[in-house]
């Protein structure tokens, strides 16, 4: 339970304790602007402790997640190489010493094929 007095998780327990109080207190604020005849502001009267609800909600699954130890910062795995990759490269060497050209544009559709994956 240290690790939730930490500079960073205060400054968070701060920001959510904020948070919540402003945004019931607009929705105070709205409530009467709706009392004095502003029809739209009924609309925000409900809107506004919405939004104080979801600040619990995401505080208390930053703070459950932490204690879960779910990071999804973390690096990710390396991932092992098919076997096939290996006899793909002894194949491109072979042709880079019979073919330069050859193996030039093998390159480039390497680089271009690796291109669109990376946007998927």
């Amino acid at each position: 339970m240290r690790r939730f007095f930490t500079p960073g998780w205060l400054g968070l327990h701060l920001i959510a304790i904020v948070l919540c109080a402003s945004f019931i207190g607009f929705g105070w604020w709205q409530y009467d602007r709706a009392q004095d005849g502003n029809d739209r502001s009924w609309a925000y009267t409900f809107e506004w402790p919405i939004f104080a609800l979801f600040v619990i909600v995401m505080w208390v699954k930053m703070i459950r997640d932490d204690l879960s130890g779910d990071d999804s910062r973390q690096a990710p795995k390396v991932i092992e190489e098919p076997a096939e990759a290996a006899i793909k490269r002894a194949i491109i060497q072979r042709h880079e010493e019979e073919d330069p050209s050859l193996a030039a544009y093998n390159r480039y559709l390497a680089r271009l094929n690796s291109e669109t994956h990376r946007r998927d």
